[in-house]
């Protein structure tokens, strides 16, 4: 790959160009995947137009980091602070087309979470593929829980025109109800606010949409699949979403929510999530 270091909004990141024309864009800040176009230039991840480039603030757009917290199930900020702290590629890495970043614990981190860890997101790119891994590493004395996401933003044509196939028969909540029941769909459609989390099924998922498919698969260790989308109504109240940012978006994220991951010393735990162009 040809890989660059580049400035996107005002803040730094690496850009690859892989050998079949496709890219990919990485931001330090929270080791985001910001865009990812495969060969027929074709953008796959929704980055919003009034997201926050400052350094500080989680960037909507992409794939940020949900670690080691999910939303607000817990005593730290929303999702944790993985996605809020700047990363450093990681030149080490010996993997073909790959991207590496690392983290290691900090004044930043410990102010917030006591606990010394070692962090490490691998993006590979293939033909009409992407693979997003996420590695902890527990360096501390003792264990520590987390729970985690990649919080992957896709980006769809419309909303309307969207379907989800591969959930049904998988247990749901339904956070906007807080209904628990066995999703019986066999394709999930989107035409208001859509907040829920399933238990991760075995096989891909499938994003169909006029212009094409997209394959959703994850690892066994993420336990949950999280699906996203906020609705007319919520997203005008989103300072950093145009008010039609919700039709061109999906949130379909590889997740460890329910059962926390309790890491021992010395352990690791990883995820990924992978896309496929179909």
């Amino acid at each position: 790959m040809e890989i660059t270091a580049i400035d996107f909004r005002g803040q730094p990141a690496v850009h690859a160009v892989h050998a079949d024309g496709s890219t990919l864009t990485v931001a330090l800040h929270g080791a985001q995947v910001l865009s990812w176009t495969t060969a027929d230039r074709a953008e796959r991840f929704y980055i919003s137009p009034r997201a926050v480039f400052d350094g500080k603030t989680a960037i909507r757009a992409g794939v940020p980091i949900c670690w080691p917290q999910f939303n607000k199930r817990g005593m730290l900020p929303k999702h944790g602070f993985m996605r809020n702290l700047p990363w450093e590629r990681d030149l080490s890495v010996t993997t073909p087309d790959t991207l590496a970043f690392r983290l290691h614990d900090s004044d930043a981190s410990r102010a917030l979470w006591p606990h010394a860890f070692e962090a490490r997101l691998e993006a590979t790119l293939a033909a009409d593929q992407l693979r997003i891994a996420l590695a902890l590493t527990n360096i501390d004395s003792a264990p520590w829980a987390f729970a985690a996401a990649l919080h992957s933003y896709l980006r769809v044509d419309d909303i309307a025109d969207v379907r989800l196939e591969g959930l049904q028969g998988a247990s749901r909540w339904d956070s906007l109800r807080d209904d628990r029941h066995v999703e019986t769909a066999p394709a999930l459609r989107f035409d208001a606010e859509f907040d829920s989390v399933y238990t991760a099924p075995a096989e891909p998922l499938r994003l169909v949409q006029p212009s094409g498919t997209l394959q959703i698969s994850q690892s066994a260790s993420c336990t949950e699949t999280v699906v996203w989308n906020p609705g007319a109504e919520l997203c005008a109240t989103l300072p950093d979403m145009p008010a039609d940012g919700y039709r061109h978006m999906l949130c379909v994220e590889a997740a460890r929510i329910d059962e926390q991951v309790l890491l021992a010393p010395g352990a690791q735990w990883q995820c990924w999530q992978q896309l496929d162009v179909l």
